[in-house]
């Protein structure tokens, strides 16, 4: 099962990247379940994927934007619930990252697909 939950992370990592790097609100709000929880940059929890399609839609547009994923951990809780946690490199403008969070997705299968229902990022320095 640890391989499976690895194929499926990669795919939809792949996905979210190339939406991203276009920064294609509906491509990215389609790997979402309609009841999905966002949490992203801001403090704004955004619902379903109508929800991270506005989030997505109120990025600034920058001009060649594109996200790297590393220390990526997968475990498989069941036959139909993955999940992520690693860390998202988000290069906006430049070839230095500028903004790198630790990010945790819940997967689950949904109408036949796997969908986010659960993402969330966080900074990387303590807060306590």
């Amino acid at each position: 099962m640890p391989e499976e939950a690895d194929e499926i992370v990669s795919a939809i990592i792949a996905k979210w990247s190339a939406g991203f790097s276009k920064l294609d609100a509906d491509a990215l709000s389609a790997l979402y379940s309609k009841s999905a929880f966002f949490f992203g940059s801001n403090p704004t929890l955004y619902r379903g994927r109508d929800g991270v399609k506005a989030y997505a839609e109120g990025l600034p547009r920058w001009h060649a934007p594109r996200v790297q994923f590393s220390e990526i951990r997968t475990a498989q809780v069941n036959a139909d619930l993955v999940n992520m946690a690693g860390i998202a490199s988000f290069f906006l403008d430049g070839d230095a990252p500028a903004l790198v969070v630790k990010i945790t997705w819940v997967i689950a299968r949904e109408d036949g697909d796997w969908k986010i229902v659960c993402h969330h990022v966080s900074s990387q320095t303590p807060l306590i």
